[in-house]
C-alpha cells in the first residue's frame, strides 16, 4: 500500500519549493506576459520550469509512482500517479497577479487520495490525505454552513470548451437562487476556496484532471459535496465539476442541468 503520510510530507515541501520558483519568475504587473496555447489557455516559462523540477523530484523520491502533468502529459505510468500543474491560473500569474498556485495530486485506483496548493504569492498551503482532514497552512478547514442560497458565494469558471450559452446559464440560475456569482480566474483556487469555507460553490462546464487533481482530496476532507469526476471522463477527457458547502449542495448540482 502506498504511505500517504511520506507522499504528503514530500508534495508540501516540493510544492512550497516549486512555488518560490514560480514566484522569482513572476512578471511584473501589466500586460500578460505569455504565449496563449488557445482561447484564454497561456504558458510561461515559469509553467515549464515548474513541471520540469516536481517530475525530477517525484520520479526521484518515488520511482514507482507515474506521472501526468499539464504541459508534458503522461510521463510514466504507475499504481499511484502524481498528476501536476505547474501553475493554475496562469492568466494571473501572467499578468503579475497573485491568484494562482502549484497544484499537485496523487490518484491511486481512481480515487484522489493527496491533494497538496500552495499558493506562494499569497502565503497558503493547502494540503490533505486520504481519512485525515484537510488544512490551510496547518491549520483544520472545513466547508462552510451555509444553507441559504441568498448568503451563497458560488465561484463559475469559464471554459472555451462549452458554449459561452452554457455559463450564461449557469450563472443565470445561481443568481435567480439570490446567490452571488465569483470568477477568479483559478479553478484550483476556486475549489480549494469552498473546502475552507471561503465560498460556498463552485461550478465549471469543462475543466482538466491537472485542475482539479489536489482539489478533489481537499474538498472530500474538508467535507464538501463533489461530482464524481474520476468516475466519468474526466481523467482522460476533462469533465464538469461541481463542488459545494453542503446546505447549498442541491443549488450547485442544480447546474448539471445546463451542463449535459
Amino acid at each position: 500500500m502506498t504511505d500517504l503520510a511520506l507522499r504528503l510530507e514530500a508534495a508540501i515541501s516540493l510544492a512550497t519549493e516549486a512555488g518560490a520558483l514560480a514566484l522569482r519568475m513572476r512578471p511584473e504587473p501589466g500586460a500578460a506576459t505569455a504565449r496563449l496555447k488557445g482561447a484564454q489557455d497561456w504558458l510561461t516559462e515559469a509553467d515549464g520550469a515548474v513541471e520540469a523540477f516536481l517530475a525530477g523530484e517525484l520520479a526521484r523520491l518515488f520511482p514507482e509512482d507515474g506521472f501526468q502533468g499539464e504541459e508534458t502529459g503522461m510521463g510514466r505510468p504507475g499504481v499511484a500517479t502524481w498528476v501536476v500543474d505547474p501553475i493554475d491560473g496562469t492568466s494571473n500569474f501572467a499578468r503579475g497577479a497573485t491568484r494562482w498556485c502549484v497544484s499537485l495530486g496523487l490518484i491511486e485506483n481512481g480515487e484522489a487520495v493527496v491533494g497538496v496548493l500552495v499558493a506562494p504569492a499569497l502565503g497558503e498551503v493547502f494540503a490533505a490525505r486520504k481519512g485525515h482532514g484537510a488544512t490551510l497552512n496547518g491549520h483544520p478547514i472545513h466547508a462552510a454552513g451555509t444553507d441559504d442560497a441568498r448568503r451563497g458565494m458560488v465561484e463559475v469558471g469559464w471554459s472555451p470548451r462549452r458554449p459561452d450559452s452554457v455559463y450564461q446559464a449557469i450563472v443565470a440560475h445561481v443568481m435567480a437562487a439570490g446567490a452571488m456569482v465569483r470568477s477568479g480566474g483559478s479553478g484550483a483556487m476556486g475549489l480549494a476556496d469552498v473546502a475552507a469555507g471561503r465560498l460556498d460553490g463552485y461550478v465549471e462546464s469543462h475543466i482538466n484532471l491537472w485542475d482539479v487533481a489536489a482539489g478533489l482530496c481537499i474538498l472530500s476532507e474538508a467535507g464538501a459535496v463533489v461530482s464524481p469526476f474520476l468516475a466519468g471522463p474526466g481523467p482522460l477527457e476533462g469533465d464538469m465539476i461541481l463542488a459545494a458547502a453542503p446546505g447549498l449542495a442541491s443549488l450547485v448540482m442544480g447546474s448539471r442541468a445546463f451542463i449535459d
